[in-house]
């Protein structure tokens, strides 16, 4: 037992082996040490407990194997990923990608110091969304407005600056859960509001919210979801009926649009998409909505509305905890004001351009694609049209026309090609449908039809030489 102790390297003559000193620069020295006496020490454990001789490696396997362990520690939790899934605001991929001036505008900020609370002309203080209110003003009509952390966030300090304690009245109807999780209920009881619920599931009137009104009440707040398939057939109070009841009652009338767009998304096929600028000019107090989604910016929460109830938010003791970072403000001005010209957005904006996509472009980039595909041995390639969603949700009103790439793999299963390029570099994520492999291409960008080729060529198995060549169908 004593030799096999003593066969075990030391730490100074582990970390003076060639894979562990290609680490220095990459990673810190404080990481490798404390990593290295882990390692030997389990292995001094292993030893002392096992029944039998145990090998010990020499010091440079070992050293090998602790990099490798310490690099596989080390990579990064985020990659970036190629959408293949068809699904354009996608949540569990990051939601969507934004556009290079974005993109610019955060890395511009982000290497230095930033005009935050600063007004360059003056040298005076100001608020911090000061550089994207006259954005949002000019887009949408509205007296004011301000940006927060999240969505979930833009709501909580709605209800926090302007209920306080007292009710909020809420179709029942409308209390559902977003794609990504959110539940309206929880950032209305967060706010710290009582939580008044009208109607049925299906059907409230404008009498429910009427008979709602006590002296405790303190606001009406519409949810103007599209994500659920039980909108369809679902009776609702029109948004001017809650404006005139609200300003009968005293009531400020707040308006949280989930997919709401600054432009009209009906000429691609997305139906029933809410313009904020449309409820601002029909009286709304408050417009909530996203920077993401369908804005196609950076996630966070954007409060649209009158000014005076937009600076009693702008100063609530709660501000300070949900304001929306350098960054995101950034990335969310370059996004806005691409939106000044419709064509500039459809051609800049990530969200836009996929959307805007026709069909035909589709085609012809699957027919470029598919033989590549097929040239990698890894799959045979069917070309196929269908449909997709804008969403996870399969709802009707945001389906979308689109063609795929259909993978059979030559060699495995679908579902270990699926996992491998998964794991891949870059990683891509598709679909399995039919015991085939889906990518579609409705949400993959084209500059990125090069690396999905690159992925899948990567995956390429040495076939035998009798074996039969991919086909492309």
């Amino acid at each position: 037992m004593s030799n096999m102790l003593k066969n075990i390297p030391s730490v100074s003559e582990v970390l003076e082996s060639p894979p562990l000193k290609s680490l220095v620069n990459r990673v810190s020295g404080n990481v490798i040490v404390t990593r290295v006496r882990r390692f030997l020490d389990d292995m001094r454990t292993q030893v002392q407990s096992a029944a039998a001789n145990v090998h010990v490696p020499a010091a440079s396997e070992l050293a090998q194997r602790i990099a490798d362990w310490i690099a596989a520690e080390q990579s990064p939790a985020i990659v970036p990923v190629i959408n293949a899934t068809g699904i354009i605001v996608n949540d569990e991929l990051g939601g969507v990608p934004l556009a290079d001036e974005a993109i610019q505008a955060i890395a511009a900020t982000a290497r230095g110091y930033a005009s935050m609370k600063i007004d360059l002309a003056t040298g005076e203080s100001c608020h911090t969304t000061r550089q994207v209110e006259q954005l949002l003003m000019e887009l949408t009509g509205a007296e004011a407005a301000t940006v927060v952390s999240s969505c979930p966030a833009a709501i909580m300090m709605a209800i926090a600056s302007l209920v306080a304690g007292r009710e909020v009245i809420v179709s029942r109807g409308e209390l559902t859960e977003s794609d990504d999780g959110f539940r309206l209920h929880d950032s209305i009881l967060a706010g710290g509001a009582v939580l008044r619920e009208v109607g049925t599931v299906n059907t409230t009137r404008i009498a429910d919210y009427a008979a709602a009104v006590t002296p405790c009440s303190a606001a009406i707040l519409r949810a103007g979801t599209s994500n659920s398939a039980a909108m369809d057939g679902q009776e609702v109070t029109p948004l001017s009926e809650l404006i005139s009841l609200g300003r009968k009652n005293n009531l400020p009338v707040i308006d949280w649009l989930e997919t709401a767009s600054l432009i009209d998304l009906a000429p691609y096929g997305i139906l029933r998409t809410p313009a904020p600028q449309d409820s601002i000019q029909a009286g709304t107090d408050l417009v909530v909505i996203g920077g993401d989604k369908m804005l196609g910016g950076p996630a966070c929460g954007i409060i649209l509305g009158k000014r005076a109830l937009i600076d009693r938010i702008a100063n609530h003791p709660l501000m300070n905890a949900f304001c929306a970072d350098k960054l995101n403000l950034a990335a969310l001005a370059a996004t806005l004001r691409l939106y000044q010209a419709l064509e500039l957005a459809e051609r800049s904006i990530p969200l836009l351009s996929l959307v805007s996509t026709p069909l035909e472009n589709l085609r012809q980039r699957a027919e470029r694609l598919a033989p590549q595909v097929a040239a990698t041995g890894v799959a045979m390639v069917e070309i196929r049209a269908g449909q997709t969603f804008l969403t996870a949700a399969d709802v009707p009103h945001q389906a979308l026309p689109t063609v795929s790439l259909m993978l059979t793999p030559s060699t495995r299963s679908a579902e270990q090609l699926a996992a491998a390029l998964r794991m891949g570099s870059p990683a891509v994520v598709g679909r399995l449908e039919e015991g085939k492999l889906r990518l579609d291409l409705r949400s993959i960008q084209p500059r990125d039809d090069l690396s999905l080729v690159a992925a899948i060529e990567s995956q390429r198995v040495v076939a035998s030489c009798d074996a039969p060549q991919p086909a492309v169908s």
